[in-house]
Parts: C-alpha cells; structure tokens; sequence
C-alpha cells in the first residue's frame, strides 16, 4: 500500500509482468537485511555496480560486504564520507566512478552527503522502520513499541536534505501483538516484507512508475536514538506503559533498573491479567511496590495495580539468567565433565574461534558479544554446533543466558544431560504384548502435565468388545479432579507459557505432536481397536490417519487467524474534529471443556481439540467413559511434543459427574461436545450457570435417497458404507435409506449378497470387514430396536441378531417395508441396522418431504446421474452436509455440523476457528 495523505492508501500493481526495465544500482549500508537486498536485486537482474558499505569489525566483514566480494561486486569501505562536516572528495570521487543511475540505502548508519544522494539520474531512496511521517529518527521500531503503536510498518522514501523527510514512495504496515518484541516485528514483518518492498521499489522506478508523495506534516513525531543511558524504567507509569518500555527497548539496548544495587535489565515482558500470583518479594529502586518472583517469572506492579512479567534477567557482567530463578541463581555448582564432553566443549571452543577470529584465545571468560560477535553469529554458532552434535539442542535464547564461555559449556553439557529439563513425566503404563508389538497404556488422569490417580482413589474397568475381557483399570476422576482440571487450565492461560507463546511456535508444537501421532500410529490404532472394537486397518487409516491430518490442518492456521477475514479495520462515522479508527481483533476464549463420544475416540478429540488449541485456548477433555485409553495415550504424547503444563488435561470418567461439572463450572468459558441430543440439551442448561459458549453436534437420521438412473452397483456400496461404516458406530450414518420403486427389490436383493461376503471377527485380524460393538450395554440396544422394527411389522430381511461367539458381535441387519411412522424409521440406531423404506418411481417433492420429516439435521446424500436432480435434491434437503453420489466423504478443511435436534456450530475447516474465538471491537481516537 502506499500513503497518499494521512488517511489515504491506494495500491500499486507490482505484478512481475508489470516491470521491463533493468537499472544500474549502488549499495550503501550494510547488514543482512543489506545483504538480502543486494542478493535480490541482482535475481531480479538489475546490476549492482558498486557496494558502499562499513570497514571490518573486529577482523569480520559486514554480510552486504561478503556477499558482494563474493560475486565480485566491487566493495568500498568508507569509515566516513564526511570530514569537518564536508565531503571528502576522494570518497565521493570514487563513488562517482561506478556510475549508478539509483542509490539504494536499505540500512545505513553512515550520514551520507548530498552530493552523493543527488548524484544518480534517478536520485536516492532509502529504508525506514516505521510509518512515516512517524517516529522519524533511528530508534522508530523501539518507539513504535514505547508509544503503544497498534500498527507498525515501514516506508521507502526518496532521500532528500531533511531527517527522514523525503517524498514517500511506497508504505505497508502490520499489527502489533499485546507482547511482541522489536526483534518480533522485525522478524515477522518488517526484514522479509521490506526486502520485498525494496526491490518492488526499484522495480518502479526503472519502469516510471514510482511516485513521490510529500509525507504529510499532520501526524509527524521526532524521538532521539535509545541507548542505554537513557532506557532506565521509571516505575510510575501503568503496567501497559512499563510493559510497552520494556519490550519497546527488547534486546537493545534494554531497558533497566536497580535492584540491590545493581543495574539489571529487563527482557520478555508481557502483560499479566490474573490474580496476583505467590512469589518471594524483591525490592526494586524507585517501586512504590515490590515485585514478586514468581515460579514463572518476576511480577512487576504499574501504579494503577496491574502487572508485568518480566522472564528474564541480565546483570551487569553481562549474564542472564531466567527471572524465577533470582533467588537461586548462585546456587548452581559447576559440573565435572567427562571427557566425552570435554571433547565437546573443544568443539565448541573451535567453532567459537572460528567465529571470533579477532580474539587470540577463547578462554573460560570470553564473553561471545563483548568480543565482537551479534545477533546473526548466534545463529551462525548454533548451526555450526548442530552440525557436530545432532544431540544438542540449543536455541537463540541459551546464547543471551550464558555469553560467556564457561557459562555456555556448562550450560550446554546440562542440556546434553538432561538437567535442565523440567520434571520429568512419569507413566505408569499397562503394557500388552498384541497385533505383533508391545502396547503401552498410561491408565490415570493426566492433569498439569503429570499422570495421577483420582483424588479420591476411584477406577473403573475398560472392557475389550472382542471378547468381553478387561483391558485395565482407568482412573474415575471426581469432582476435586475437575477443579484442579480447571485450575491448571486457567492458569496455563493466563500466566503460564502457553499465553505468552506466538501464534507460530503454537503451530511449530501442534506439528510436533501430529508427527508424534504419526509416529505411533499402529500403537494408536492397536489400542483404538482393543477398546473401541474398530476394525484395525479402519483404526489405521480413519481414527489415528484423519486424527494426524487434524492436527497438522489447524498447526497451519495458527498464525493466520489475524488475517483480513478475523480481524478487520471497520469505517465508522467521524466526530469532528476527532479522528476515529475502529478494529476487530480476534482472541481465545479461555478454559474450553470438550466432551466426546465413544465411536471415535481419538478422531472426535483431535476434531475438537486441535482447532481449540490452534485458537490459543487451553482444554480438559473428558472421553468417554466407555474408551479413554486413545485419549490418555494423546496426552502422554502431547507432553513429549512439548505442550506446557496444564494446556491438555484428561478426565476419564463418569459423564454424569465430570461433564456435567465441566459444564457449569464457572471457569470454563466454553464446552464442545459430541454425543447424543439429550445430553446434549442438558449441557446446554448447564452451560447457561455463566453463559458459557457452546457448539453440539449431536444425535441424526440422515436420509440417503437413491433414484433409479443412478449406478446401481455403486449405489449398493456406497449404501453399504453409509450405514455399515465403523459398525454403524458413526454419526453421520444413513439412518433411512430411499430407494425408488423401479430398483429397490434388485438394490435389496444385492445388499443382502455383499453383506453375506463380510467377514465378521477378530478386529486385529486385518481381514476382518465387521467387528464388535463398541460395549454390552449398545449392544443390547440394538437387538431391543430391531426387535421393535419386527414388532411394527417392518420385515427383516437380514440379520437382527447378537452373533454367537465371544464379545459384543452383532449381524449387520437390513429392514425393508419400512413404514414413516415406525420407531425405526424416526428414531437412530446407531449401529449396522440398514432401514430401507420404498417411494414411488418419479416422485422427487414426495420422498424430499418424507426425508425432511425429522427433527435431525447431521447429513444426507442422494444418489443419480441427473446433475440438475442432484443440486435441487441438495439444495431442499435440510442437513449440515450433503453427500451427492458418494458417502462418508470427510475431509479436515471441509466444515462439519448439523441442523435442528443434530445441534449447531461445526468441527473441522476454517469455520471451527470461530467456535473458539471471540471477538473484540477496538475504537482509537487519534
């Protein structure tokens, strides 16, 4: 976009077909973000003549200045340009050798002379972080954040005599998140899109095109450079306002106070909207209130009472250390290393020489960035060590905790043993040996990142459907549990890592337990079957495969949910002679209860799950109570992913008491559930104790009408599927089939001879078609419902009955003759029961008004050649999906919901976002 006048943006078409001509470009600056530019330019094929940039540090050149010696672009390095405040004609003659037609300054600290800006045909344009006219100066991306800017941004601008005051060429701007950084912004925003806006301006100006726009003078701010003397944090300000001083000066040059007479600098603020929190005292120079160190980090007071949390801490020889640990922080007794790791740490010591190559001697008191070495060496030093040693997992962050090396190696030899880790999580498995491996079941509540009993010691039997037997005893939470549920949810929320965590690193850990899921997935699907009766090879590809695809689908939403379609700038009217800007901004709702079925135990949690957690919310999920074992399993591996404590909580146990205590619970903000419509209207009353947010997909009879033009052979598959899928243990099952007149004796007749095919057993055995019903109690059930349908005087034409052999085996079943006021034909079985009723041939309003005749809505289908027949079927029949010459056709970007009695809101796809976000309205005057 590009600013015309305050409030005025228009866009410039910057489509590759529009540029066609090529310039002659000198560099001046330095840098990567330099670096990238220069690379990008010369891709683009415009020629670089000449790189201006600053003299070696240290013995280092700058990356703009190996780049170009690289390519054998000629390199300048001027200390100055100027001297006595005059050109120094040498330097500017040897700048006028290259003959450029463009200067282009993407970052420069020099102070360049006119008679260079001036010098090139089509003049100078230069790079500025901020939105101009404000926060000119070189310190606008500190005092974007200083200020509270909601909106950052950057302009190219064409250079003239003034600080940062030529014409505007180009702008574009992005949002400031509640906690980001200076190095956020530029991270995320500011270094790649500005490489790509410099070349897009260059590009412009080489085909005529570029504008000139004279900034305007409405709006214009000038602030001083920031350093360090001046960064010191005056504590009587609001919390927003100490927050804002502290991340706007995050990591340079770092904001700062006393503390025991010490200067200590602050890093990795974020606001704190919660109680306030137990922690030790610390008294601060110039508080009016002590802070708190606190097991998450030091709390901080603004004058209007509201909080900071500061995470890390530096002193003034340079170490740093994380803020929860001040108290302990001389505490730690250096390690003795093995040679194994005093090899190691050679190692090290090699790659920090290589690095440092200006330093004589790494010794244990070379500090890395007092020796010469910045931010792009970190990363530099930790490929390097990665490459080496694949077991040693470091992060920027380690490198500001320990700059010196003595501190790094010990640092670094903690982590290859383990120390540093958090408590480790303890299972206590049930372990089986079946379906060729070793099954390992954690059996307990999973509450606050730790397997525990229930609090009052209760179990209960998980039963395998194959046979009958007992699988294990399962924790029985009780209502303590829930609340301590609850409690570590909320606090995850509102003060743990999870809240302060950006969208991205969500996603990066929502990718690493999907990969964790993958990697488990027989196990998965092994104990999917054993406690849910599914057939294996369904278990497999279904249950644990869509599960997977779940969580990688909303991993890649994280970090766009405020894209245009969630947060919006809104036009609102003005009053004079104020100016008004109103926005929306999405936000997690809190503690989400879910509650899921048992027909797909691990598919019902990750439909639900993965788009809550995607959201920013944290969870307690009871499964049912019939399969927890997936569930527990999921959280074992979502502690391995990463995920912090008490983001994921599991509860098994009685729906009566967990879920309808999750329901009313005045902590929890919102509850999805998927079961049937009863319960389903019970959490709803529940819910209403603090109005919390809910969406229910609940109970269906799902229609699937099927005309004689359609392919008969596929109709009868298809069919079977729609109601034989998963035992006929699926929601959206064909709960009355429509055949028309003309075809229905031949499509019964064939339906009976494919289900005399299916084999019917064992649901390891990866043969089997059909196995058990999920418990007895189902089981038992069905028979009573068919037993109904015979008594109505529908006829059985197959099946109806329990098989004979162990466990919960039940004959797949086919009714015809089946009349619309039946029991059968309104109510859900829920299980392999296909109830076909007949309507006449060519009657399409006829059977569209029989097929709507129910209060469900969940799904439907129809079946026939006729594409206009097709769309009008599809367009009256009154369901959240409709299936047209197929069935059962699910997919994660797809939105799933039903209509009436089958409940509202909808799983999977971009739509299941808004079930756990809500939205803020905010208005500026300015």
């Amino acid at each position: 976009m590009l600013r015309t006048a305050p409030r005025l943006l228009r866009t410039i078409c910057t489509t590759a077909a529009a540029y066609q001509h090529k310039l002659k470009l000198a560099l001046i600056g330095q840098s990567i973000f330099g670096q990238e530019v220069y690379n990008k330019l010369r891709k683009e094929g415009h020629k670089v003549v000449g790189v201006f940039t600053v003299p070696d540090k240290n013995g280092q050149a700058d990356p703009l200045a190996l780049a170009a010696e690289k390519d054998g672009t000629p390199v300048f390095k001027f200390p100055r340009w100027r001297a006595k405040g005059k050109p120094i004609q040498e330097v500017v003659a040897a700048y006028k050798s290259v003959g450029a037609e463009l200067n282009v300054l993407p970052f420069c600290t020099q102070f360049i002379p006119m008679d260079v800006i001036d010098c090139p045909k089509h003049g100078s344009i230069i790079y500025h972080p901020s939105i101009l006219p404000r926060h000119r100066g070189a310190s606008a991306i500190n005092w974007t954040l200083i200020q509270g800017d909601k909106k950052a941004g950057f302009t190219i601008f064409w250079a003239d005599d003034g600080l940062d005051t030529g014409p505007i060429l180009l702008q574009r701007e992005c949002d400031v998140g509640e906690n980001d950084t200076v190095d956020d912004l530029y991270n995320r925003f500011l270094f790649p899109e500005g490489i790509k806006a410099m070349v897009e301006a260059v590009h412009l100006i080489a085909d005529g095109k570029a504008p000139r726009i004279p900034q305007p003078k409405e709006g214009a701010t000038y602030e001083g450079i920031q350093k360090k003397e001046n960064a010191e944090i005056s504590w009587d300000q609001p919390a927003a306002a100490l927050h804002n001083w502290i991340r706007g000066h995050d990591k340079v040059p770092g904001a700062w106070t006393t503390i025991n007479g010490q200067v200590v600098t602050f890093y990795g603020s974020s606001l704190l909207d919660a109680s306030v929190p137990a922690g030790q005292e610390l008294a601060i120079k110039g508080a009016s209130r002590p802070g708190l160190v606190t097991k998450n980090g030091l709390v901080v007071f603004g004058n209007d009472g509201k909080m900071v949390l500061v995470r890390n801490l530096q002193f003034e020889d340079g170490k740093m250390i994380p803020a929860s640990k001040y108290f302990s922080a001389d505490e730690t007794t250096a390690l003795e290393l093995t040679e194994e790791e005093r090899k190691i740490a050679e190692d090290i010591r090699a790659i920090w020489k290589g690095i440092l190559s200006n330093v004589a001697v790494i010794d244990d008191s070379t500090d890395f960035f007092k020796s010469g070495a910045s931010s792009m060496h970190v990363v530099r030093m930790l490929e390097e060590i990665k490459q080496k040693h694949r077991g040693l997992q470091l992060q920027n962050e380690d490198v500001y905790m320990a700059t010196k090396f003595a501190d790094f190696i010990q640092m670094a030899v903690r982590k290859l043993r383990g120390e540093d880790k958090e408590e480790e999580l303890v299972i206590d498995y049930v372990s089986k040996n079946m379906n060729n491996m070793t099954v390992n079941m954690p059996y307990q509540c999973f509450i606050n990142g730790k397997f525990i009993d229930a609090d009052d010691g209760k179990t209960y039997d998980t039963i395998n459907p194959a046979d009958g037997s007992v699988i294990t005893s399962v924790s029985s939470a009780s209502l303590a549990d829930v609340d301590k549920a609850v409690a570590a949810a909320k606090e995850a929320f509102e003060n743990g890592e999870w809240g302060r965590m950006n969208a991205r690193e969500r996603g990066q850990l929502m990718y690493r337990l999907a990969d964790l899921m993958e990697e488990h997935q027989e196990e998965l699907a092994t104990i999917e079957s054993i406690d849910s009766g599914a057939v294996y090879t369904l278990a497999l590809k279904t249950h644990i495969g869509m599960s997977v695809q779940t969580f990688r689908y909303f991993a890649g939403w994280c970090d766009k949910i405020q894209a245009s379609e969630y947060g919006a700038t809104i036009p609102i009217n003005q009053a004079r002679p104020n100016h008004n800007l109103t926005f929306t901004k999405k936000e997690p709702i809190g503690v989400c209860a879910i509650i899921i079925p048992w027909n797909y135990p691990l598919m019902m949690l990750a439909w639900k799950s993965a788009a809550c957690l995607a959201a920013g919310n944290t969870l307690v999920l009871k499964p049912a109570q019939v399969t927890p074992l997936t569930s527990l399993k999921f959280a074992e591996l979502s502690a391995k992913a990463g995920f912090p404590k008490g983001v994921i909580n599991i509860l098994p146990g009685s729906g009566g008491l967990v879920g309808q205590h999750l329901s009313e619970h005045p902590d929890v903000r919102k509850v999805g559930f998927t079961g049937s419509t009863p319960t389903g209207k019970q959490i709803m009353k529940s819910a209403a104790t603090n109005l919390k947010k809910v969406s229910l997909e609940l109970g269906g009879k799902s229609p699937l009408i099927i005309f004689s033009d359609c392919e008969l052979d596929r109709a009868v598959k298809m069919g079977m599927g729609a109601v034989y899928f998963n035992k006929g243990e699926n929601c959206i099952a064909a709960g009355r089939l429509f055949v028309e007149e003309s075809i229905h004796d031949e499509f019964v007749r064939k339906v009976v001879e494919e289900i005399k095919k299916m084999k019917i057993g064992d649901p390891l055995d990866r043969s089997t078609d059909h196995g058990p019903q999920n418990h007895k109690a189902h089981l038992e059930k069905l028979l009573q419902y068919c037993e109904t349908g015979v008594k109505e005087g529908a006829t059985l034409v197959y099946g109806g009955r329990q098989v004979h052999r162990p466990g919960f085996f039940m004959e797949p079943t086919v009714f015809t003759d089946v009349e619309d006021h039946m029991y059968i034909a309104q109510e859900e079985s829920f299980g392999p029961v296909m109830v076909i009723s007949k309507f006449k041939n060519g009657d399409v309003d006829g059977v569209l008004q029989r097929a709507n005749a129910t209060e469900y809505g969940l799904a439907s289908g129809v079946f026939t050649k006729d594409i206009n027949k097709a769309l009008y079927v599809s367009e009256k029949l009154e369901a959240g999906t409709v299936f047209i010459n197929t069935y059962n056709k699910t997919d994660v970007a797809a939105p799933f919901g039903g209509f009436k009695l089958s409940g509202f809101g909808k799983d999977l796809g971009e739509e299941a976002l808004h079930e756990y976000l809500r939205t803020k309205a905010i208005t500026v005057e300015y």
